[in-house]
């Protein structure tokens, strides 16, 4: 089979084209939610960088609509790859987990085996009584990094599944947060001191 017959003028139109077209606005847009992202996040250096590539990228998929006006199916493989973009940008941006985020729990019972369970699963927790809408309450808080949300969750779920619990985004924290446990055990092993 020869592979010049598959494209020919008309394939290469109306179907290698669009394909391109598609492809590219899908890894433009994925970039550019990324690159909001690390905006967010205060991460300098790898914005620009990203930025860089999402337009080198943008600016080639639109001189290729601009070339062929006259095939509708370009418009719509463009919008279509700026619609799926959004998508694999927000699930990339998701997997990264990147940052940290505040976990809030409140219940109204007891909380002595979340709490146990949550240190013994290394996760700094502070603990305070407060007073609810139906009388006292206990409301813990972690500020942990986002990789870590589903473990506490999993935690909170299975010895308080009735507590209310909120997760935040944290843009900052002080710089006088001690490192979570997992972090002081990090490194003490690694300078060879052992925990007793």
């Amino acid at each position: 089979m020869d592979l010049s017959s598959i494209f020919t003028p008309e394939v290469w139109k109306w179907v290698v084209l669009p394909v391109l077209i598609f492809c590219a606005r899908i890894i433009d847009v994925s970039i550019g939610t990324v690159r909001i992202v690390f905006i967010a996040k205060g991460m300098r250096v790898w914005a620009p960088v990203l930025g860089f590539f999402e337009v080198l990228i943008w600016l080639l998929a639109i001189s290729q609509i601009m070339k062929n006006l006259t095939n509708p199916v370009t418009f719509v493989a463009f919008a279509t790859g700026f619609a799926m973009g959004n998508y694999v940008g927000l699930m990339i941006e998701h997997k990264l987990a990147m940052g940290l985020a505040l976990i809030r729990v409140i219940t109204n019972r007891d909380a002595a085996e979340l709490l146990q369970h949550l240190r013994e699963k290394e996760f700094s927790v502070t603990d305070v009584a407060a007073e609810g809408n139906r009388g006292p309450v206990k409301v813990i808080f972690s500020i942990i990094k986002r990789k870590e949300i589903p473990g506490m969750v999993n935690v909170i779920q299975q010895y308080n599944p009735h507590a209310f619990y909120t997760i935040e985004d944290i843009s900052f924290v002080s710089e006088g947060r001690l490192p979570s446990l997992r972090e002081r055990k990090k490194l003490l092993d690694f300078i060879g001191l052992k925990r007793k």
